[in-house]
């Protein structure tokens, strides 16, 4: 398998701005129900980064010539009236970097979307029932030596759909914890024979005669932090536990913590630094990790003030 060294893989991106247009378009539409009531709560983040770096020929410390992309889109749709809620989020990630001599890499590739109905049982606890889906956009490789590369993920593949039933604690609008006893999940890997595995032939978990597993009794917990903890710096992160019941482990047991700061040098541009800490056995029998950093544009728009509390 060769490495990426033409956009055609990213065709995939149109799928991305179906999506894009179809929750965008949804958002817009409650947008203009009512604006003053404040029954809709809406929050839109794009930040967009690029990255190059150019040396002559001659240039005696060494060094390739790049140029690099990485975007972030978010947008939050909450409905609130009396005790009953409805909250929706977006959340997108994706980046690459083009190396002379060594063509396109990814960098960053997210692809999250929750949906949420919650009951108010007091002010700060309720009860919910979710369902999200989160995969990637294009092909992922591992790359050896001399630039070979070989395939271990794709569009769908893999692809976790959870359906989590449980209670809420909410006491802040900036931070929300989910506990879900009942959390069954559906792990879609498309054509999973293409993907080599050195423990076993499951890849992601998933028979690879077969493209999906269900469990179906397992527990889920969710955390969520999203504040300006300081004037123009924003911290967000979201952690995810995951344990089957049947395979109940303590090395099974999934982790997963996604983490970003934004520190905004003026209105339009922002530095950011971000990253993943993942630990799946299904996967690999060790940690995990992806960082980036970013210096770039980036919109913010909401019809409401944050909580300063």
């Amino acid at each position: 398998m060769k490495p990426l060294s033409s956009m055609k893989y990213y065709s995939i991106h149109h799928v991305l701005v179906m999506c894009l247009l179809c929750f965008v378009g949804y958002a817009s539409k409650a947008q203009s129900s009512e604006p003053d009531t404040l029954l809709w709560k809406r929050k839109f983040n794009l930040t967009l980064n690029f990255n190059q770096a150019a040396f002559s020929s001659n240039w005696k410390a060494g060094g390739i010539n790049s140029i690099g992309f990485n975007s972030i889109f978010n947008y939050k749709a909450n409905y609130k009236d009396k005790k009953n809620s409805w909250d929706n989020e977006l959340d997108v990630a994706f980046g690459f970097v083009n190396s002379s001599g060594q063509g396109y890499r990814k960098t960053i590739d997210r692809l999250f979307l929750d949906t949420k109905y919650g009951y108010e049982l007091n002010k700060n606890w309720g009860v919910f029932s979710s369902l999200n889906l989160l995969s990637q956009f294009s092909r992922g490789y591992n790359y050896k030596d001399d630039n070979v590369s070989a395939l271990i993920s794709d569009f769908f593949a893999p692809a976790f759909i959870t359906s989590a039933w449980g209670v809420e604690y909410h006491p802040a609008e900036y931070f929300k914890l989910r506990i879900s006893p009942f959390a069954p999940r559906l792990t879609i890997v498309h054509d999973a024979r293409r993907f080599t595995r050195t423990v076993d032939s499951k890849p992601y978990g998933v028979d690879s005669t077969k493209t999906t597993r269900f469990e179906w009794l397992a527990f889920q917990m969710q955390a969520e932090f999203n504040k300006e903890i300081v004037k123009n710096i924003n911290l967000k992160w979201r952690y995810l536990l995951y344990a089957n019941y049947e395979t109940l482990d303590l090395k099974t047991i999934d982790h997963r913590v996604d983490i970003d700061i934004i520190a905004k040098v003026n209105k339009y541009i922002n530095v950011g630094i971000g990253g993943i800490l993942l630990y799946d056995f299904d996967q690999d029998s060790g940690a995990q990790l992806s960082q980036v950093f970013s210096f770039g544009f980036l919109y913010t728009f909401q019809n409401y003030q944050d909580s300063k509390k």
